[in-house]
């Protein structure tokens, strides 16, 4: 590996370390919800993009980091993209117990933290 995907990977890997702000465990938790199931765009399976994202950022989390594969790493890099867009339309007001908080969470973010 060059120093520049070595530099990529680390960049890629603080990112993704600042975008999720949930541990496995309270993102485990979460995803067993009602709540967090009712949010977020579906597939066809019934299950949202958000949710099957969030079982995966377990795994990611899970990982030791010298394990993680281009395909963990471009993952890495969708959840986070989707939170930084996301963050950046906040509604106004109380966001506790909004869709917005919930569907960040189901990627691993809890704007309330």
């Amino acid at each position: 590996m060059s120093g520049g995907q070595s530099e990529d990977r680390q960049e890629t890997l603080d990112r993704f370390s600042e975008a999720v702000n949930m541990t496995a465990g309270e993102l485990e938790k979460w995803l067993d919800t009602d709540r967090s199931r009712d949010v977020g765009q579906k597939d066809g399976g019934g299950e949202s993009t958000g949710h099957a994202s969030g079982r995966r950022i377990i795994e990611l989390l899970r990982t030791r980091k010298d394990d993680l594969s281009d395909s963990d790493l471009a993952h890495m890099r969708k959840v986070t993209g989707y939170v930084r867009r996301h963050v950046a339309q906040r509604p106004d007001g109380d966001v506790s117990d909004s869709h917005w908080r919930y569907s960040l969470m189901n990627w691993g973010h809890d704007p309330e933290k």
